[in-house]
């Protein structure tokens, strides 16, 4: 798993890089209220606004940390945000993206360069 600059987290497995946000990220968010997700088909680039995020506390864009075409988005956060709050790296996880470029991938952060980011 790696890490953007904005909270973003992406899993890569072979070409198709799993995206959510990140438990620093949430905790500073708040309970997540609504999501309007992104749609399948749509191509993304890197750092680009993807969709919005509204907690009990603020709402913010969500950015794709990498670019390519989005191919699957998380359907169970429809009906049940807590899955989200809950566990937003695994099962709150938010959309798939079939990526263009591997090497956007292996200049996003480690844990402990984001660890050490978000601890500054």
């Amino acid at each position: 798993m790696k890490f953007s600059a904005t909270h973003e987290w992406a899993e890569l497995n072979g070409d198709i890089a799993t995206i959510g946000v990140t438990n620093f990220g949430r905790m500073h968010l708040g309970d997540v209220v609504n999501i309007g997700l992104p749609e399948v088909g749509k191509n993304v680039s890197k750092d680009q606004e993807v969709c919005v995020i509204e907690s009990n506390k603020a709402a913010v864009d969500l950015h794709s940390p990498l670019t390519g075409e989005i191919v699957e988005v998380n359907d169970k956060l429809k009906n049940d945000l807590s899955i989200l709050n809950k566990s937003p790296e695994d099962q709150g996880w938010l959309f798939k993206v079939k990526i263009n470029d591997k090497s956007e991938y292996e200049n996003l952060m480690s844990l402990e360069e984001y660890e050490k980011k978000v601890s500054e």
